[in-house]
């Protein structure tokens, strides 16, 4: 890595902004009174943004020296969504840039392109950063890219940072960024812990929950008291629902059981009750499994399911009858497939009735979620194979259905007790499923023939197959389905793994035209069957998202459509044609990292990966920052979150409307 001088610097963005001078588009000349939003007038602008589209580097480095402070911001945050090493040296550089909003700006992609050769120089630049907003994201930005040697440094800031609430925030965001990667230690943990303290700012209480949650491999039964104190007592919901959900690695201290109990029960937030019903584990069923009774009934959906799927977990020594019973009290439907998937789980000679009962509910049921979760649920019972293959390839049904029955084939495959005896009829299922055609049946089938554990390379050799249907498949259309292809195809032919045909930027541009007719304060309105939600679109930090999104609701195209997937505290999705979560428009388009956080209510778009984002989008219930910077953030809830807890698999789109 190259050091620079501050005056090298200084010469660098002088000469930089007389070379882009020459030969970088420029403003429009006349610019309206009042315009939609920042690209609608600006030609530079819409150059960065597409350049950013196309990914192309090197064109984009120079307007990190234009003479216009904005430019150079622009083309930061573009290079943060290009994610290339060989801009590394430049951002660097750009670290010393006279305007704060650049450097920031440069803080966060350096942290996106997680170039370790930039530690070094980083901690340099924190040191003599003065604007206390920069220093934070440079501190997280150094999560990002740490060593395991340097992070000491993270740890225990040098004496020469200021402690202020920023560097406080900062140090925090940054060792839940190197705790997602793995980097953690004893005296890591420790500053983590008295990061919770309430003096401390919500900021960095929140990361630091987040990342004593997330960072695997930790035993934090040493902080058992710290963490059940902050779990109990912080005012900030999100801090409460992660130090709840790490509280599960501290399972082994023995107050814990009796504090997930209580928070499952009185918790005022809902986010934070299902956090402490998933921290429970089978080593604490009984002292916690009264209290998960009780949630089963709770008023909100996601704290039942919750408890439904605490005990299909870990419920041990029940008789699967007392499941069943409870299960036919129960009145949400996700619910009680999910208790009725307990039920079966349980060994003993009830086993059979209560997989008739299952079947004779899926037979009676017109919902085609309810009828899926069946499926699930019958997943449990090997027994069960040959009325969930029946299920699965019963013909003109739901393609919904046919995604859940060939889950459910697979589920059955992994059970302990399936007999080897019907191992070839399982490989038969799985080549029928990707003979259909159908890219949920012949995806799913094809993780599980490179599946080793399943041994599928014996019974399935001959590869001709899967070429066949991965040849019948368009792209990108049916992307997600062709990578689960062609891995196993790669798998059984024992050769390297095949580049994913990304869709280049040419193939479907940011339409500027749409682009500019749409204000920056734009909002939607999104009619669902649990009531209305309403988004602010941001035009301006994710155009070719937006124009999308735009174009797509113009046409109707949401109107009709489900919620297919719904994580308690997570996420509800929508937006697939399919109704399953398998289905695409006709185009890729490129991911937009804007400097924007996965906060309570921000709406992203789902991929299959890096730059294969299509129609499909999601609500976040809270806070979840192991998403920032994965995936596009195109507008925010405004409106409607009370809507937005209430969404369950199933729920309706009924409408989406452009409003002012």
């Amino acid at each position: 890595m190259t050091t620079y001088s501050v005056l090298a610097r200084v010469v660098a963005v002088a000469a930089g902004g007389a070379l882009l001078a020459a030969c970088a588009p420029r403003p429009t000349a006349s610019v309206p009174a009042t315009v939609a939003n920042r690209f609608a007038a600006d030609s530079v602008l819409q150059r960065i943004a597409t350049l950013q589209d196309e990914r192309r580097t090197a064109p984009l480095l120079p307007y990190l020296r234009s003479p216009t402070a904005q430019y150079r911001e622009a083309a930061a945050e573009a290079l943060a969504s290009v994610q290339d090493k060989a801009a590394t040296s430049q951002l660097l550089a750009a670290l010393e840039d006279a305007e704060w909003r650049v450097r920031q700006k440069a803080a966060y992609a350096l942290g996106q392109t997680a170039d370790s050769t930039a530690e070094t120089e980083l901690w340099r630049v924190v040191a003599e950063e003065k604007h206390p907003a920069v220093r934070r994201y440079e501190l997280e930005a150094l999560g990002r890219c740490t060593s395991r040697k340097l992070l000491v440094l993270l740890t225990k800031l040098p004496a020469n940072i200021p402690a202020d609430t920023a560097t406080l925030s900062g140090q925090a965001w940054g060792l839940y960024r190197a705790g997602l990667r793995g980097l953690t230690s004893e005296a890591a943990v420790a500053r983590l812990v008295q990061l919770l303290g309430r003096p401390n700012p919500t900021s960095a209480r929140i990361a630091a929950a987040n990342a004593l949650a997330r960072t695997r491999g930790l035993n934090l039964a040493p902080y058992a008291a710290a963490l059940s104190a902050a779990a109990q007592q912080d005012a900030h919901y999100a801090v409460r629902s992660g130090v709840a959900s790490a509280l599960g690695k501290a399972a082994t201290a023995p107050t814990v059981p009796a504090t997930l109990a209580a928070l499952a029960r009185r918790d005022a937030d809902y986010r934070v009750r299902v956090s402490a019903l998933r921290a429970m584990n089978k080593a604490m069923y009984v002292p916690v499994k009264e209290a998960a009774w009780a949630a089963l009934t709770d008023d909100n959906a996601q704290v039942a399911l919750a408890a439904a799927e605490f005990f299909l977990a870990h419920a041990t020594d029940e008789p699967g009858t007392l499941f069943l019973e409870k299960a036919n009290r129960l009145l949400q439907w996700r619910v009680r497939a999910t208790l009725l998937a307990a039920a079966l789980r349980q060994p003993g000679p009830e086993r059979a009735a209560i997989r008739r009962a299952i079947q004779e509910r899926y037979a009676a049921a017109t919902d085609v979620y309810e009828k899926g979760y069946l499926l699930k649920a019958l997943g449990e019972d090997p027994a069960a194979f040959d009325f969930v293959q029946q299920a699965t390839f019963t013909p003109n049904q739901s393609v919904v259905l046919g995604t859940y029955g060939m889950e459910a084939l697979l589920a059955l495959r992994h059970q302990p007790d399936f007999p080897a005896a019907r191992y070839p009829d399982f490989a038969l299922a799985l080549r029928r499923g990707v003979l259909t055609g159908d890219v949920a049946l012949l995806g799913t089938a094809a993780e599980a023939i490179r599946d080793p554990k399943l041994e599928l390379r014996r019974l399935l050799p001959n590869p001709d197959f899967l070429l066949q249907a991965r040849n019948q498949l368009i792209l990108p259309r049916d992307l997600e389905a062709w990578q689960s292809l062609q891995q196993t195809i790669d798998f059984l032919q024992q050769r390297p793994a095949t580049p994913v045909p990304v869709a280049a930027a040419a193939t479907h541009p940011i339409d500027w035209a749409l682009v500019g007719s749409i204000p920056a304060g734009q909002r939607a309105i999104v009619r669902t069957s649990k009531g209305d939600v309403i988004l602010q679109l941001l035009v301006e930090q994710a155009p070719g998202s937006v124009a999308s999104f735009v174009a797509l609701t113009r046409q109707g195209f949401y109107n009709g459509k489900n919620f297919h997937r719904v994580v308690p505290n997570f996420v509800a999705q929508g937006g697939c044609p399919r109704g399953d979560g398998w289905g695409s428009s006709d185009y890729n388009l490129r991911s937009e990292f804007a400097d924007r956080r996965y906060g309570e209510g921000a709406v992203g778009l789902a991929s299959a990966g890096k730059d294969t984002e299509s129609c499909q989008w999601f609500i976040t219930h809270a806070p979840t920052p192991h998403l920032d910077g994965r995936y596009t953030i195109f507008a925010q809830v405004v409106q409607g979150m009370e809507v937005v807890s209430r969404l369950d698999i199933g729920d309706r789109i009924d409408k989406i409307e452009l409003i002012k």
